[in-house]
């Protein structure tokens, strides 16, 4: 059986700043799949480069190399007017429900505004209705209408996030951290209507956080990047049930546990982090990790397949 085509692939996708020092390796050679109506999550620790990464897939930040293929297109190959138009098909919603909505406009204007510059329809009045159609999607009261954002709370900023990023009609959607500003109990709102959008419009998602107990959850894959590199990647319930990555398994340690008899070891993570600029070609965890050998200091680990669609970056798992 042929294999089937999936909704994105990314190869060797490489985003490097210039900075005083050197070039700051933010995303180092990242490869990955998503396969249409599914989600991968992207974690790591603040600084890893995975927000970095997702805004470089959609291309609001240019590649330094690599490529990114969306249905079988490279879209780092497309003109700044064929990219607009693909926008259409791939959206983002942010980390920050505040920040990344405009306090001038009104809750309508801000959801209008993506089909106002893509012409997607033709009278104020269409839009109006879509519009309103977008706010009963996502949870908001019609009478919200011409609310401005700092007249709400988190939830329903993210909400108009979400109803904006669905106004092209989009089928991937990046979401950048978008319950990490919330509270807990307003994450649980917005990570079910995720979901359940997902599975009535058959959305694709890259789902990016730090927070792996919430991965867990909403992902079907598992990526884990570290310093600009992916480590390990895996579908969501093997990684949890056998990581094999020094710094997944730290990671993993670290999830509060509601029982006293459920809670294990705690690994800590000591030793100085690796600078991201100009790296040497050696192990980026070495200086943390607590089974560091000489070819950790010497080389560098490829991801590799461990296991039936497990893959490792590490000399632990037979490298």
């Amino acid at each position: 059986m042929a294999e089937s085509r999936p909704m994105l692939e990314v190869r060797n996708l490489k985003k490097y700043f210039k900075t005083k020092r050197g070039l700051l390796h933010a995303v180092d050679d990242v490869s990955f799949r998503i396969e249409p109506g599914k989600t991968l999550g992207l974690v790591g620790e603040s600084g890893c480069g995975k927000s970095t990464a997702g805004r470089t897939i959609l291309r609001l930040l240019e590649p330094t190399a690599g490529q990114v293929f969306f249905e079988g297109a490279d879209i780092a190959a497309l003109s700044a007017a064929q990219m607009r138009q693909k926008r259409r098909e791939m959206q983002i919603i942010f980390q920050d429900p505040f920040a990344s909505l405009d306090p001038r406009m009104t809750v309508s204007q801000i959801i209008e505004e993506p089909m106002r510059l893509h012409k997607l329809f033709p009278s104020a009045q269409e839009r109006q209705r879509r519009t309103l159609e977008l706010m009963d999607t996502v949870g908001l009261a019609r009478r919200l209408f011409n609310t401005y954002p700092h007249e709400l709370d988190g939830g329903r900023r993210q909400r108009i996030g979400i109803a904006r990023a669905l106004a092209l009609e989009p089928r991937f959607i990046v979401c950048d951290e978008p319950v990490s500003a919330l509270d807990v109990s307003i994450q649980a709102q917005i990570l079910n209507l995720m979901k359940e959008l997902q599975r009535q419009l058959d959305l694709t998602y890259l789902f990016i956080t730090h927070d792996l107990s919430v991965v867990y959850h909403f992902s079907d894959d598992i990526a884990v990047m570290y310093l600009g590199k992916l480590i390990e990647k895996a579908p969501a319930d093997r990684l949890f049930a056998n990581p094999m990555h020094p710094y997944t398994q730290a990671l993993l340690s670290a999830i509060p546990k509601p029982s006293l008899d459920a809670r294990g070891e705690r690994i800590l993570m000591r030793g100085e982090i690796t600078s991201p600029i100009a790296p040497k070609a050696v192990c980026r965890f070495a200086g943390r990790c607590p089974h560091v050998s000489q070819r950790c200091e010497s080389r560098e680990p490829q991801l590799m397949e461990a296991e039936p669609n497990h893959f490792v970056s590490c000399f632990l798992c037979g490298q």
